[in-house]
C-alpha cells in the first residue's frame, strides 16, 4: 500500500486509468458544470482509487460521489470471485479510503457491495456522471448498465471502462447491446473507454469535436455505427490531468477544478504508459537515468 504523505499527484496511485481518459473525463466534467448540468455522481467499481479521486475534483456544492465496490467481500458467484481473485487482489476498502483522503478532504459516500444493488441507494435519476469499472462479465456489466438507466438522468455521461480489450468481450457485448437496443446513444470511443448519454449527443458531440480540433486532425475521426456518429479518439497526445495530493497543497473538497488541475501537454507516449503502468520507484530511477538538458 502506498504511503499517503507520499502520494503527490494520480502518477503515485496504481490503476490502469490512462492520460487520454483522464483528459476526457475532466473535459466532460468540467463542461457538465460550466453549463450547469445537474446532479450526482457515480462509480462502479473502484480499485485503489485513481479515477474517483480525478471525478471528485469536479463534485461541487452538495453534490454527492458515490462509490460501489466490493473491496475484500467475497462475490456472489464463482466466476465473478475468480475474476476479483485474478485482477483486484490487491483491493481493500482501507487502501481505497487512505489514497482517497490524500487528495480529499472527507471520502465519498462508500457503497460496499455488489454493483447490482446500487438503485438502492442512489436516488432515481440523480445522476449526471456514471463511470463503470467493476466486473468484465456479461452479466455483471449488462445489469450494471441497465442499473445505471435507472439512476442516471437524459443529460448523464455514462463511462464504460474495458469495451474494447481482447480479454474482456463480455463488456464489449454488454455495451453495445444497450446501443442497439437504441437506449444508450454512443458519444464518443477512446482506447479503452465508450462515452455515452441516454439522451441527445449531438451537442456535445459538437463540442467535443471542436476542442479536439484544437490538438490537429489527426486526434479524432468521426464513424457511423447503428445509425450513430460517433468519435472516435485516434491518434492523440492529450494533456496530462495533474492533480495534487491536499497533503502537499492544499485542495479543499468542491474548490473550482481550473484551480485544482493543471495540463501539461507534449509529453512522450513512453514516458506517460511508463508513469501511468510502472512503479513510482521505477519511474524515479529511469527518470534519474535521464541525461540533464543544458
Amino acid at each position: 500500500m502506498a504511503n499517503m504523505a507520499k502520494l503527490a499527484t494520480l502518477d503515485d496511485i496504481p490503476g490502469w486509468f490512462f492520460g487520454q481518459d483522464q483528459a476526457l473525463i475532466s473535459w466532460f466534467l468540467e463542461r457538465q458544470n460550466r453549463l450547469a448540468i445537474s446532479g450526482d455522481l457515480l462509480e462502479l467499481g473502484a480499485y485503489l482509487g485513481k479515477s474517483a479521486i480525478l471525478i471528485g475534483q469536479y463534485r461541487v456544492d452538495d453534490q454527492r460521489l458515490t462509490v460501489c465496490d466490493l473491496f475484500e467481500d467475497a462475490a456472489q458467484d464463482r466466476d465473478n470471485d475468480g475474476e476479483m481473485r485474478q485482477y483486484r487482489s490487491t483491493l481493500t476498502r482501507l487502501a481505497f479510503e487512505r489514497n482517497y483522503l490524500a487528495f480529499h478532504a472527507a471520502l465519498p459516500t462508500i457503497v460496499q457491495g455488489p454493483t447490482s444493488t446500487i438503485s438502492s441507494h442512489v436516488a432515481p435519476q440523480s445522476c449526471r456522471f456514471a463511470h463503470v469499472d467493476a466486473s468484465h462479465l456479461y452479466e455483471h456489466v449488462e445489469a450494471d448498465i441497465k442499473a445505471c438507466r435507472v439512476v442516471m438522468h437524459a443529460e448523464a455521461l455514462l463511462v464504460c471502462d474495458d469495451f474494447r480489450a481482447a480479454h474482456t468481450p463480455g463488456v464489449a457485448a454488454a455495451v453495445w447491446g444497450a446501443v442497439t437496443s437504441g437506449e444508450l446513444h454512443p458519444i464518443c470511443l477512446s482506447d479503452s473507454k465508450f462515452y455515452g448519454t441516454w439522451g441527445d449527443p449531438g451537442p456535445v458531440q459538437s463540442e467535443l469535436i471542436a476542442w479536439l480540433e484544437t490538438f490537429g486532425p489527426q486526434s479524432f475521426e468521426t464513424q457511423r455505427i447503428a445509425g450513430s456518429t460517433v468519435v472516435r479518439i485516434a491518434d492523440w497526445r492529450p494533456p496530462t490531468a495533474e492533480i495534487r495530493s491536499h497533503v502537499h497543497a492544499a485542495s479543499p473538497v468542491g474548490a473550482s477544478p481550473v484551480k485544482d488541475i493543471g495540463w501539461r501537454k507534449g509529453i512522450p507516449l513512453a514516458r506517460r504508459v511508463a508513469r501511468e503502468v510502472l512503479p513510482p520507484v521505477i519511474t524515479r530511477a529511469l527518470k534519474a537515468l535521464r541525461p540533464v538538458r543544458k
